[in-house]
């Protein structure tokens, strides 16, 4: 994959990374909460892309992750034509 390729593959959502796990077990990917029952559908290092975004309402996660995923999937790695 070219480096166009990714940077178009990038613009399709929010964000673009790869799904880590916290110490705390809260699945997020960059600065950005991932909803836990839809993380559990992914593996660990997949690599998603976040399609919207909202004001994360935990009062016990938002210090670390202030904005949480609402909706993300696994990444398009097929080029664009």
């Amino acid at each position: 994959m070219t480096k166009s390729d990714q940077e178009k593959m990038l613009q399709k959502g929010v964000f673009t990374g790869i799904m880590e796990q916290d110490e705390q077990q809260n699945f997020f990917c960059g600065e950005y909460l991932l909803d836990y029952k839809m993380a559990l559908n992914h593996a660990l290092g997949d690599f998603i892309t976040i399609k919207s975004i909202i004001e994360n309402p935990s009062d016990i996660s938002y210090g670390k992750y202030p904005k949480k995923s609402k909706n993300f999937d696994k990444a398009n790695n097929k080029p664009q034509q």
